[in-house]
């Protein structure tokens, strides 16, 4: 699968997730397997990268190729901007938001809001392709609401005006990630156009990954909710897309893939951000682990990152002793 001129290694990607894709995550998932990992969306409007938060997300120190990352806005001029700054910065691919639902986002005629007004969809991503300077993508839902599909509408648009690639999550906005996602609108994606596209919702196996490949008609698939806590799932479907079964790992395997993402945190945060990042990782890890029980308060509840680390080592040191033995 090749987005622009980027052969992907495999034909899998990590969906752009506020809060969960940053630097040491996309890093991780792509060391696990994933072809494509996007950066956290990035607002268009560049008067406000001067936070904390946004330096983080603009940051692709060490960053396998492709590095990709995800803008959103609503003004045509302001989002070309944005795609050439963060080329500038490194960026090698843009892609941009049509799809995220949150009202914080949508109340701004941002995100999947844009879907209900084809014409700006159109000038907005002919400033970008314009003025990025490096190949663009779009990730989109598959409409407003379950009366309003345009998915198909929107990716000819693209395809017109330069967009190289295409990801569709098979919800509407309305549906924010209730029910279950359907792939018959991604299937009509790919019979309109001639892109790669992606298709995306409820993939956290191999046989959901065949599945929405099957029903969706598409090139690659990409994973959101179901990588938290489970970075190894690229590995996972690699195996499963040949016809092959890679088992999960065991704790022994988790326990290092953990420790080595904690410092990552620290290092890229500091420590005091660091540690409070790394809490609702810990607590994704270990919700996929029943034998793990419950986290020690200690472990949730300290501010320093070296305590931090200690505990999460000992106390999972502790449950693959106590699962040896009763073996």
């Amino acid at each position: 699968m090749r987005i622009g001129p980027y052969e992907l290694a495999a034909p899998l990607a990590l969906a752009p997730m506020a809060g969960v894709t940053d630097l040491p995550f996309r890093r991780l998932c792509r060391r696990l397997g994933a072809g494509l990992a996007a950066s956290e969306m990035v607002t268009s409007d560049v008067r406000l990268w001067r936070t904390a938060k946004s330096r983080h997300r603009l940051d692709h120190r060490d960053e396998p190729e492709p590095r990709v990352v995800q803008i959103a806005g609503y003004d045509p001029a302001m989002m070309a901007e944005a795609a050439r700054m963060n080329a500038d910065l490194g960026a090698q691919v843009i892609d941009i938001n049509f799809g995220c639902p949150a009202k914080k986002v949508c109340n701004r005629a941002a995100g999947s809001a844009l879907m209900r007004d084809e014409a700006l969809v159109g000038e907005i991503l002919a400033a970008v392709v314009a003025g990025a300077g490096v190949p663009v993508t779009l990730k989109m839902r598959t409409g407003w609401d379950r009366e309003n599909r345009n998915a198909v509408a929107i990716a000819r648009i693209a395809e017109s005006e330069g967009v190289v690639g295409l990801a569709v999550h098979g919800r509407t906005r309305a549906d924010f990630f209730t029910g279950a996602a359907e792939y018959e609108t991604a299937a009509a994606v790919k019979r309109a156009v001639r892109l790669p596209v992606f298709v995306n919702g409820d993939i956290d196996c191999s046989a959901k990954a065949l599945k929405a490949l099957e029903l969706g008609g598409a090139d690659g698939v990409m994973v959101g909710r179901a990588a938290q806590g489970r970075p190894w799932i690229f590995r996972e479907l690699a195996a499963g897309l040949v016809g092959k079964f890679a088992p999960p790992p065991d704790l022994v395997e988790v326990r290092g893939i953990m420790l080595a993402h904690l410092e990552a945190l620290y290092s890229f945060y500091g420590g005091e951000k660091g540690v409070r990042v790394a809490r609702k990782h810990l607590g994704w890890y270990c919700r996929l682990h029943p034998e793990v029980g419950h986290l020690p308060a200690a472990l949730l509840t300290t501010e320093c990152a070296r305590e931090q680390l200690r505990l999460t080592g000992e106390f999972l040191s502790g449950m693959i002793d106590r699962v040896a033995r009763a073996a």
